[in-house]
């Protein structure tokens, strides 16, 4: 790629850029770009001023910057800005351009301070500039001003990290010289995303306010806390300076004369200062966007071919057209009865990994709630045999029986049966729970009609409950079967010998597979972290897991 080519790469990304804008970032491709970050007073507004050598960006106390500003410096004969939304106007007063990026800013924040991350795009034409572009992000903050929201460090991080998390961003570390470098918030934040230092710039500004005797060399080195792509020291002016209206140029022949002249900055002097830093960041931004492009242009190609089969469908689309529609809602409506099938019987199409849900869910329900919630039944042994003595001597009456009557087994068993209603009535409310969940997560792809989505989960959900019914009916007939009828002929009664000689022979011939090996009550105590002394688990050990609750809680 020659020279000549190199030198457009930064103005078609600019293009992209005010593109994806207009479109209000729906985009999901992720631009080549310089993201600045420092903490509150850092200088970044300095920086980015002495670049263009004018005074445009918004200044005071609290958070000046409130929106992220997507500057773009276009090397030009005339010098002028533009704004994005501001299509056709050139600004010539810088002036004007600090009153417009205060009034679109209030314009989407409001007047109290508060933050927004829709970007504001200003385009600067200059000859004094190179074709750079930079993204000034929301000075990090710790403590809320005025009206602002409680959790405003939070919101600026996650601002922040939305930009500087990209692959294809480029970090800008802006740290003053005159405060711990190991405390740097920039340089925290970059290394949290960028932990080998391979995105990220070193900016150490306010080198002249550092204490006497004390200098910054083994940073601007590299040798403190070394980056791949170095670090650049700047000389900013004073508050002083600027409210003396300092002359931008004067400042930079300062700032060149500073480095000239300091003993520990004199030998790297060429390597310092904001011409030195602008060249930086052209060559460094220019051959970033040179190494992506490749994957960059791929991923292009890949959305174009998406977007032009979503076109080719809708080409000889006729909306007058009433076979249309309801061709269309048909597919609709297949593909819900489709996604919903998958979700019961299981598919690999689509694997959740973070959670269990659709018929997974409803097997677990089976195999390990349900057994929960019956050992879970109150039980007190004391009182069941109790229970047993008064049904016997209720039924002997005056008499005194040598046998135990069946009609005192059968009181006691129904009693015991009947208790089964509770856990088997709530496993059915668990599960028409789990199976309206899924119709909504199948009707998430119905999104985009909102009445078609609605009275489909209506109509599924109705469905649902109108069975909801009939099955809580057959759930009980089955536990009045059972109560009406007790079968003394079962296995269970035939004797403790024969009925373990049948269980291990049944054993033998049924492999493992993912069957319930054990399943009772665990209890744990005399563990640090179990706070309340012992704790009682219903576990229910398988093949290939183990799971264990704790009243309504499902812990694993």
């Amino acid at each position: 790629m020659g020279n000549r080519e190199m030198e457009e790469l930064i103005p078609l990304v600019n293009r992209l850029q005010d593109a994806f804008s207009a479109l209000g970032q729906s985009c999901l491709l992720e631009l080549p770009q310089i993201a600045v970050v420092g903490g509150q007073s850092a200088g970044k507004s300095s920086v980015l001023e002495n670049f263009v050598g004018r005074d445009f960006l918004p200044r005071g106390s609290g958070i000046v910057t409130r929106r992220p500003l997507v500057l773009q410096l276009v090397t030009s004969k005339a010098e002028y800005a533009e704004f994005l939304h501001c299509k056709g106007k050139k600004f010539t007063d810088f002036d004007e351009v600090r009153h417009e990026i205060e009034a679109e800013t209030d314009r989407v924040t409001g007047m109290n301070k508060g933050i927004s991350s829709i970007p504001i795009n200003l385009r600067v034409y200059s000859p004094h500039v190179l074709n750079l572009t930079l993204i000034d992000l929301p000075g990090i903050t710790k403590v809320p001003v005025g009206d602002q929201p409680p959790d405003i460090e939070y919101q600026i991080r996650e601002m922040i990290m939305q930009f500087i998390t990209r692959e294809n961003c480029l970090i800008l570390a802006v740290t003053p010289a005159n405060t711990d470098l190991a405390n740097s918030d920039a340089l925290k934040l970059a290394k949290e995303v960028d932990p080998q230092g391979l995105r990220t710039i070193g900016v150490i500004t306010k080198l002249d306010l550092m204490d006497e005797g004390t200098d910054a060399r083994d940073v601007l080195e590299n040798k403190l806390l070394p980056l791949r792509r170095g670090y650049v020291g700047v000389v900013n002016r004073s508050q002083k300076d600027i409210d003396g209206k300092k002359d931008i140029k004067a400042a930079m022949l300062a700032e060149r004369k500073f480095f000239l002249s300091h003993p520990a900055y004199r030998h790297i002097a060429d390597r310092m200062g904001t011409p030195h830093l602008q060249k930086v960041l052209n060559q460094q931004l220019t051959n970033h966007i040179r190494d992506t492009l490749p994957n960059f242009r791929n991923k292009l190609q890949g959305q174009l071919l998406s977007i032009e089969h979503e076109v080719e469908a809708y080409k000889n689309f006729k909306p007058e057209d009433p076979t249309r529609k309801t061709k269309a809602l048909l597919q609709m409506v297949q593909q819900f009865a489709v996604d919903f099938e998958k979700r019961i019987e299981g598919s690999g199409d689509q694997v959740d990994t973070l959670e269990l849900s659709g018929g997974a869910k409803i097997n677990r329900i089976f195999h390990e709630r349900f057994p929960f919630e019956i050992v879970k039944m109150e039980f007190n042994e004391k009182e069941l045999r109790r229970e047993i003595s008064y049904a016997i001597k209720n039924i002997h009456g005056i008499r005194t029986g040598l046998f135990t009557p069946d009609m005192a087994f059968e009181a006691i068993v129904k009693k015991q049966i009947v208790k089964l209603k509770g856990p088997s009535l709530k496993s059915v409310d668990l599960v028409i729970q789990e199976l309206i969940n899924t119709v909504k997560k199948c009707t998430k792809k119905l999104a985009n009609f909102p009445r078609l989505c609605e009275e489909t989960e209506r109509i599924v959900a109705n469905h649902i409950r109108e069975r909801e019914g009939k099955t809580k009916d057959q759930v009980l007939l089955l536990i009045d079967i059972q109560v009406s009828y007790i079968n003394t002929n079962h296995e269970d009664f035939i004797g403790f010998a024969n009925a373990q000689q049948r269980s291990s022979q049944v054993h033998k011939k049924t492999t493992i597979g993912n069957q319930v090996i054990r399943k009772g009550w665990l209890t744990i105590s005399n563990i640090g972290i179990m706070k309340g002394g012992s704790k009682g688990y219903w576990f229910v050990l398988t093949a290939e897991s183990l799971s264990w609750y704790k009243d309504d809680e499902n812990i694993s």
